[in-house]
């Protein structure tokens, strides 16, 4: 199945991050975990670029010890914009604001541009982007989780217990009886780390990682069939607006606030 001109997952697909902060970083290194193979980075001092793959810890290592991102082995140096005009599958201009505008949008050549800084795409990059069927993946949208990650903690302060302190031990030691049972059906002993990992029930960590890619791809997918129904709806954009506002004045209504 193509989406957005792609097949699904990560495997393969071809990234260039601009900025290597907690944004930039952090989302090159996801990328590149689950198979995506980062083909630029970029910091304000310049970017580097190599179509066979850059490994992003050992990029960050070399800037910490040269104070420079130019000059990684067996990458090409390039100006700091260059990276948002990198030959590529995904962007991802996770750096500053106004970076990709009406100037410069021509040279995108990158089927998706994922928007981690707040706002670095200008209204006529958008358009521009847009007519060239580039798809354009908002940062209101995008940059949510850190803010849905802090309404789970919420949630978790308000109630004085840890996410996970009810359940663990009882996923613990049901699998632990599932495994034995299986163990004895088929006369096969599992090693440590087999049975380690089969019981292992769910920590704080897992179980918030959960909750965030289950909020964020309902999300995505409510903005999506919001663009996919609406032809007088442009792009994912003004989709996200839409959903946003219908959240908001579903929730005024239930407080009855709105008639």
């Amino acid at each position: 199945m193509l989406l957005f001109g792609l097949t699904g997952g990560l495997a393969g697909k071809r990234v260039a991050v601009q900025g290597l902060g907690n944004v930039g970083y952090h989302a090159a290194k996801f990328l590149q975990d689950g198979g995506a193979t980062i083909v630029a980075l970029s910091e304000y001092e310049g970017s580097i670029a190599d179509p066979k793959g850059l490994d992003v810890d050992a990029v960050v290592k070399h800037r910490a010890t040269t104070k420079k991102i130019s000059g990684y082995p067996g990458a090409k140096d390039l100006p700091a914009e260059e990276v948002l005009f990198t030959d590529c599958d995904v962007l991802v201009p996770a750096a500053l604001e106004n970076v990709v505008t009406g100037q410069n949008a021509g040279r995108v050549k990158a089927k998706i541009v994922a928007e981690g800084a707040n706002g670095p795409v200008t209204a006529d990059a958008d358009a521009i982007l847009r007519e060239k069927g580039i798809v354009v993946i908002p940062d209101m949208y995008l940059n949510a989780g850190g803010v849905t990650v802090s309404y789970f903690e919420w949630l978790k302060n308000l109630s004085h217990v840890r996410f996970g302190r009810m359940e663990k031990r009882y996923e613990e030691m049901s699998a632990a009886r599932m495994v034995k049972s299986i163990e004895s059906a088929t006369g096969k002993t599992l090693s440590d780390n087999e049975r380690k990992m089969l019981i292992h029930g769910a920590a704080e960590e897992d179980l918030v990682n959960s909750g965030l890619e289950e909020t964020m791809s309902v999300a995505f997918q409510q903005i999506r069939e919001i663009h996919r129904r609406n032809p007088k709806v442009p792009d994912l954009r003004t989709a996200a607006f839409i959903s946003a506002i219908d959240k908001i004045a579903v929730s005024y209504m239930e407080l009855g606030i709105f008639p």
